[in-house]
């Protein structure tokens, strides 16, 4: 009686790991990038764990939705500095390129 029941479940859970194996067609597709939203909640998400399980025993329950909320504030506030400050440094590469590239057509003259 146990063989028959063990045998049972083999082929039970086999025919449900068959149903459940993907397609081929699905296999190979990959999955869509993350937009930077998206990755700036995962990570603030991961943050706000790690302060909870680290520091909520010392500062209280609301370290990780702090942590969290902060995490997502800073990550916005260096992006936007990070834009600017791409901004002046292409600024800054163009006028050191025209100051380059004109002294050396007057040196030619």
């Amino acid at each position: 009686m146990e063989e028959e029941n063990l045998s049972g479940r083999i082929q039970e859970n086999y025919l449900r790991a068959r149903r459940e194996q993907p397609n081929a067609s699905i296999a190979n597709t990959k999955a869509p990038e993350p937009t930077l939203d998206e990755a700036r909640a995962d990570l603030a998400k991961a943050v706000g764990k790690l302060a909870d399980q680290f520091l909520a025993k010392r500062y209280g329950p609301l370290i990780g939705t702090i942590a969290e909320t902060t995490t997502i504030a800073t990550l916005q506030q260096f992006e936007s500095n990070l834009t600017r400050a791409k901004g002046d440094i292409t600024l800054v590469v163009q006028e050191f390129s025209d100051r380059i590239f004109s002294t050396g057509k007057l040196r030619r003259e």
